[in-house]
C-alpha cells in the first residue's frame, strides 16, 4: 500500500503502515546510509545470518536490495571471497558466534573488505560489545555510522557531566562513547512481516514447547519465551511505539491451582516489558508515554478458529490446495507441444487481483472473476483482434493491437491464473461436500445445530474425509465438552471412524483450553441467545453487520476482545496491564502470580441477538460490510488518513487467517491499525498436526474419558 505525502496519522506526521515502516527501516535506515559518500557509484556487500535473511527477505525483494547499492548477497557462514576495495554490510543477530565470525572477516593486516558497516537485529550484551572493542584493528575498518548524530550526543554528555573533552576523556566516559556508537548500529529489527499488517517471531514449535505435557518451568521455555519477547520489543523499537501491554491472565487468581500453561501470557509479557523499558532509556527519541496498545493473548483463546472452514478466497487457498507457503504451482501449455510445463506463482501483495480477493468469499471471488475477465476482454483491443473471425487486419487494428499486446499478457495471465484457482477451489468444495459440512459447522458455533445433526451427519455421510470429520468433532468439542465426559467421547469417535491419533487431537485441545472455570470467566461474551436457538452457542451473530454469504457469519474471538479493548470495556479481573499499578504478588506451583485487582462493574445490558437467518449462496453485491473488496477499495485511499493508535495483538500458539482478516477489518471500523502477530500462522492441517503433539502417548478409546 503506498501513501501520500498528505496521508498524516493523528500525531501529525506522515503514516505508514507496519510492514512499510519495517521496510524502509532496511532500505534507508540501514543499506541506504552505509558506505561511503557516493554511495550511487559504490556497491556494497550485504552480510547476513540464517535469521536475519528471513527477515530481509520477508519484507524486501532482491530489486529494493540492489537499487540500495548492494551487488552481492552472501551467508555470514560460508566462505566467501575478500573484495578488499568494497565496503560490507552486515546484518547479524548479536551472538558471540556472529561477533567471532565479524572479527575474523575484519581483523589482521587483510581483512575481506574495506570497511564494514554493522547494525544487530537486536540489543548487543555489553560483553560483545568489549569483545569488539579489544580487538583494536577492527576499530578503524568500522564504518562511521551517524557521526553527526553521535557527536550531538557525545558533547551533550560531555557539557552535562562537565567533562572537558579534550582533556578529560577517562576511561568510563570512553566507555560510554563507545557502548553509545554501538547502540546505534542495533537495528531493533528481528520480526518477520507476512502480511502489511501482520509478523511471526518464527517459533513453529512454540504451542508444543510451551503448552505441552512436558512444558514446564524450564530453561527451554524460559529461552523460547525470551527470544519471543526480544522478537516482539523490536516491533516497537523499530515503530518508535511505547504500549499499554495487556495479557490474558491465568484462571487461579481466586486461590485456585495453576499451571505453567496459564503463566505464559503474563510471563511473555513481562519479558516484553522489560525490554521496552530498557528501550525507553536507549533509544533516541523513543516515547515516554503510551502510544499504543498490545494484547497478548494464547492458542486456548480460542479453539474453533483454527479449525473450522473459513470461506474466504486466501484461506481456501491454502487450505484446500497444494500450496508450498505462497506458491502456487500451475501447468502451463508447451507452444511447441512437449507436455505442459509446471510454473510458480506467487499469491502476494504485488498482486493487485490477489490484493482485491483474497479476504472475499469464495463465492464473490468467483463472480468477480468472472465479470472481471469478461470486461477486459470486451474492452481490450489486443482480445478483441485476437477473437476475429479471419478476415485481413489494416495497419491501425495492427497498431493497436501491438500498443495493447504487453499490457494484454500480463493482465490475461495474471487473471487467467485467478479464474484457474477459483475453478479448482470450487471443483474440491463440490468434490468433497463442504458446502453441507460447512453450514453444519457454524450452526454448530451459533447454536442452530446439536447432537442430533452431528449424528445425523456422521451416519449419511461416512465418505467425508476423516480430516474434516475430526475437524468437526473439535467444533462440537469445544461448543458442548460435556458430551466429551465419560464415555461420551468414545461413542462419537467410534461412530466418527477417527483414529487413536485422531482422538488425540481431541484430547490435547481440551488440555490447552483448561477446565470449564476458565473458560467460564473468560469475560468476553454474555451468552444470552435468542428463543430459536436450539442449543448453546460459542458465538453471538454479530449486531449491526448484515450476513452477506452463505457460511460468513463465523468470526474469530480477538474480533469481539479488541473491539472491547478499545472501548475499555476488557475485563480488568481477567486482561491484566503491565503498565498499570501493580497488586501484590503470591507464589502459585513455584511461580510468583499477582493477584487480581478488585472486580470493576461490568455493563450486563444484553445484546440484540437476531433469529436464525436463511443465508443465500448468492446473493446481490449491494452490502458494505467493512471487510469485503469493494469496501476496502473504496476505502483504499482513505484508511490510513488520521488514524489513531495502533493495536498489537499476540497469539501465542499459532494464528489463523481469520484473524488476519478480521484486523484488516478492524482497522478501517475503528481507525485505527490492528496488527496480528504470532508465533506462526498455521492453516487448519497445520495446526492439527501441532495439537498432536501437545502430548507423547498413544491414545485408547478408554483414553477419552475425560
Amino acid at each position: 500500500m503506498s501513501f501520500s505525502d498528505s496521508e498524516t496519522s493523528s500525531h501529525g506526521t506522515e503514516y505508514k503502515n507496519f510492514k512499510h515502516v519495517s521496510r524502509d527501516r532496511l532500505l534507508h535506515e540501514m543499506l541506504g546510509s552505509s558506505g561511503s559518500g557516493d554511495s550511487r557509484s559504490s556497491w556494497k556487500v550485504l552480510i547476513m545470518d540464517k535469521v536475519t535473511v528471513k527477515v530481509m527477505s520477508s519484507t524486501c525483494k532482491m530489486a529494493d536490495i540492489t537499487d540500495q547499492g548492494v551487488s552481492l548477497v552472501e551467508d555470514l557462514f560460508r566462505r566467501r571471497q575478500p573484495l578488499p576495495t568494497m565496503d560490507a554490510i552486515y546484518f547479524i543477530q548479536p551472538s558471540k558466534e556472529n561477533v567471532v565470525m565479524f572479527l575474523s572477516d575484519m581483523s589482521g593486516r587483510e581483512p575481506l573488505y574495506r570497511k564494514a558497516y554493522v547494525y544487530f537485529s537486536s540489543p548487543i550484551p555489553k560483553d560483545l560489545v568489549a569483545r569488539i572493542k579489544n580487538d583494536t584493528s577492527v576499530i578503524p575498518r568500522i564504518g562511521a555510522l551517524g557521526e553527526v548524530i553521535i557527536m550531538c550526543f557525545c558533547l551533550q554528555y560531555c557539557v552535562h557531566h562537565e567533562i572537558d573533552i579534550f582533556t578529560s576523556l577517562t576511561e568510563s566516559s570512553y566507555s560510554f562513547f563507545f557502548f553509545f556508537i554501538f547502540c546505534t548500529m542495533q537495528m531493533n529489527l528481528e520480526y518477520f512481516p507476512i502480511d502489511s499488517q501482520g509478523f511471526v517471531t518464527d517459533h513453529e514449535r512454540a504451542l508444543e514447547e510451551l503448552f505441552g505435557e512436558s512444558a514446564q518451568n524450564s530453561r527451554r521455555t524460559d529461552a523460547c519465551l525470551n527470544v519471543m519477547a526480544t522478537r516482539i520489543a523490536t516491533v516497537f523499537a523499530s515503530l518508535k511505539e511505547f504500549p499499554f501491554v495487556r495479557y490474558r491472565g491465568p484462571k487461579g487468581r481466586d486461590g485456585s491451582t495453576t499451571n505453567f500453561r496459564e503463566l505464559v501470557p503474563e510471563k511473555l509479557a513481562t519479558a516484553i516489558w522489560n525490554n521496552i523499558t530498557m528501550y525507553r532509556s536507549s533509544i533516541p527519541n523513543f516515547p515516554q508515554k503510551e502510544t499504543c496498545e498490545l494484547l497478548i493473548l494464547d492458542r486456548s483463546v480460542d479453539q474453533i478458529a483454527p479449525v473450522i472452514h473459513e470461506w474466504t478466497y486466501d484461506a481456501m487457498c491454502h487450505d484446500l490446495l497444494d500450496m508450498d507457503g505462497n506458491k502456487y504451482v500451475h501447468e502451463v501449455p508447451s507452444k511447441s507441444g512437449s507436455p505442459p510445463e509446471k510454473k510458480e506463482v506467487l499469491l502476494e501483495d504485488q498482486d493487485p487481483v490477489w490484493l482485491e480477493l483474497r479476504h472475499t468469499h469464495i463465492a464473490d471471488a468467483s463472480e468477480r472473476l468472472h465479470d472481471r475477465f469478461t470486461n477486459f476482454v470486451s474492452k481490450n483491443k489486443a482480445a478483441q483482434m485476437e477473437q476475429r473471425d479471419g478476415g485481413e487486419l489494416s495497419t491501425r487494428d495492427l497498431q493497436k493491437m501491438v500498443q495493447a499486446l504487453p499490457q494484454y499478457n500480463e493482465q490475461k495471465e495474471r487473471l487467467s491464473i485467478h479464474v484457474e484457482i477459483a475453478g479448482e477451489l470450487n471443483k474440491v468444495i463440490r468434490e468433497m461436500g463442504l458446502r453441507e459440512l460447512g453450514q453444519l459447522e457454524q450452526d454448530l458455533v451459533f447454536g442452530d445445530a446439536g447432537t442430533k445433526e452431528i449424528i445425523h451427519f456422521l451416519r449419511t455421510k461416512q465418505d467425508t474425509a476423516g480430516e474434516n470429520k475430526l475437524r468437526l468433532m473439535m467444533i462440537y468439542a469445544s461448543v458442548y465438552p460435556e458430551k466429551f465426559e465419560g464415555d461420551k467421547a468414545a461413542k462419537l469417535m467410534q461412530l466418527a471412524k477417527l483414529s487413536p491419533e485422531d482422538m488425540k487431537a481431541v484430547k490435547n485441545m481440551r488440555m490447552l483450553e483448561g477446565s470449564e472455570k476458565r473458560k467460564a470467566s473468560s469475560g468476553s461474551f454474555s451468552l444470552k441467545f435468542d428463543s430459536q436457538k436450539k442449543g448453546k452457542a460459542a458465538r453471538q451473530d454479530r449486531t449491526g453487520e448484515e450476513e452477506t454469504w452463505q457460511l460468513f457469519r463465523f468470526y474469530p474471538v480477538i474480533e469481539e476482545l479488541v473491539e472491547k479493548m478499545c472501548k475499555g470495556d476488557l475485563p480488568k479481573d481477567d486482561y491484566q496491564c503491565m503498565n498499570s499499578p501493580q497488586p501484590a504478588t503470591r507464589e502459585v506451583n513455584g511461580s510468583s502470580v499477582r493477584n487480581a485487582p478488585p472486580k470493576t462493574a461490568e455493563s450486563t445490558n444484553p445484546r440484540s441477538v437476531r433469529s436464525r437467518r436463511t443465508p443465500n449462496w448468492a446473493r446481490s453485491r449491494t452490502s458494505d460490510d467493512g471487510y469485503s473488496s469493494d469496501s476496502n477499495l473504496r476505502s483504499f485511499s482513505t484508511d490510513f488518513k488520521n488514524m489513531g493508535q495502533r493495536i498489537f495483538v499476540f497469539i501465542i500458539g499459532g494464528a489463523t487467517r481469520s484473524e488476519l482478516r478480521v484486523c484488516h477489518k478492524l482497522t478501517s471500523k475503528l481507525r485505527r491499525e490492528v496488527v496480528l502477530g504470532t508465533t506462526s500462522l498455521d492453516d487448519p492441517p497445520q495446526y492439527i498436526t501441532k495439537l498432536k503433539l501437545l502430548s507423547e502417548k498413544e491414545l485408547s478409546v478408554d483414553s477419552l474419558r475425560i
